[in-house]
């Protein structure tokens, strides 16, 4: 799972520094403006995104999470290859939110590992699995930045299908174990009822909210990333690979904090790893205000990224401790679906924050985000079993 969550998440990460400019490269049937046009096909896969996936978590807690894991795979590669012949902006924003339709990667991976873990290793094991996601985000935008720079658009997005159809084939002949479906009610798609219980567990509502603040800080300044750097990037031509550089930085530090943070929170409780953790993000990313330079901003980054590997995990393994057996795929269904809609909203709060303030507001903004998410989890949160 592991190593299938990590080609998943490099191919969806490939076309994070050039999308922007993609949607710049195309033609718009019905003359619409490019900069709305950049805004609604980041927004358009994360609203369905945020309608879908609490249904296939259901659906997947009832037939199965490996059968929703292979669909979002293999639905997932055969978007991207559509998505390289698109010849228009509206044809990729249509396709895009087919995309958040019809997959969902991380939520059915996270719940077919976490009901088959025990309670007691969750951190471990979101943990592990974030790695994946943070390790293949960290080289995805590197590659991609690369790839699209040498070659073209449509040989990167060839690249995303083919390492999706590549992890969908290893989910099918390597995975073997089974996982907590509920066969007696298979025939009963009792989606409203699985929904109340899951949201009847103690916390987590709030934990979801504190996901919503996480995600948003995370994703606001990555639309607007490469027009930002192009301020402080003299060389167009590297602008993709420079973009690529920071994402990956960023998402590299946080890989290798990860597991640590996982473990740390097996043994001292999460609660105190998502308090400190998202106050040092917060301190991280409050300097990037003032810098100019490009090495400042990736030293930065990759600060904001070590503590970032204390926030993800942590609050994916709270999750699975407040849950019942059972509810994985509901309640990452509903997780996926809170971060979708963070993603979905991070680009208009981008643009209303750059156009009252510029671009290096969006870090004040994100500092303040998580600020109030330590501050949160701190007066709230219920203290979970070491």
């Amino acid at each position: 799972m592991f190593v299938a969550q990590f080609f998943s998440a490099i191919a969806f990460a490939v076309m994070f520094p050039f999308l922007p400019r993609y949607v710049n490269s195309l033609n718009s049937i019905f003359g619409l403006n490019k900069t709305f046009l950049i805004g609604a096909v980041y927004s358009a896969q994360a609203i369905t995104t945020t309608i879908f996936s609490p249904i296939w978590g259901a659906l997947a807690d009832r037939f199965g999470k490996k059968l929703m894991l292979l669909r979002s795979l293999f639905a997932g590669a055969m978007v991207m290859l559509l998505i390289a012949f698109a010849d228009s902006a509206e044809m990729l924003l249509l396709l895009r939110a087919i995309q958040g339709m019809i997959t969902g990667v991380a939520a059915a991976s996270n719940a077919l590992v976490a009901s088959v873990v025990p309670k007691e290793r969750s951190g471990y094991a979101m943990g592990v699995m974030s790695v994946a996601v943070l390790l293949g985000v960290s080289i995805g935008p590197l590659l991609g930045g690369i790839v699209a720079d040498s070659y073209g658009y449509k040989v990167a997005f060839f690249l995303t299908a083919s390492l999706l159809f590549f992890a969908a084939l290893l989910v099918l002949f390597g995975i073997k174990a089974k996982d907590s479906t509920k066969v007696e009610e298979n025939k009963k798609i009792r989606i409203i009822k699985d929904w109340k219980a899951l949201f009847s567990a103690k916390a987590v509502s709030l934990l979801y909210f504190l996901r919503f603040l996480s995600w948003l800080g995370r994703t606001t300044i990555v639309p607007y990333l490469p027009l930002f750097l192009a301020t402080i990037v003299l060389d167009e031509k590297r602008l993709n690979t420079a973009t690529g550089l920071l994402l990956a930085v960023s998402a590299a530090t946080a890989t290798l904090s990860s597991i640590y943070f996982g473990r740390l929170g097996d043994r001292i409780g999460h609660k105190k790893v998502l308090i400190f953790s998202s106050a040092f993000v917060a301190a991280a990313f409050l300097p990037q205000y003032w810098i100019e330079s490009y090495f400042g901003l990736l030293v930065f980054q990759a600060l904001a990224g070590v503590f970032l590997g204390g926030v993800l995990p942590t609050i994916s393994a709270l999750l699975n401790k407040l849950i019942k057996q059972g509810e994985e795929g509901s309640a990452y269904g509903f997780d996926s679906s809170i971060i979708a809609l963070a993603r979905a909203l991070s680009p208009m709060f981008g643009a209303l924050i750059v156009f009252l303030g510029g671009f290096r507001m969006i870090f004040i903004f994100t500092a303040v985000l998580f600020i109030f998410t330590s501050i949160l989890a701190y007066w709230k949160l219920p203290e979970t079993k070491k």
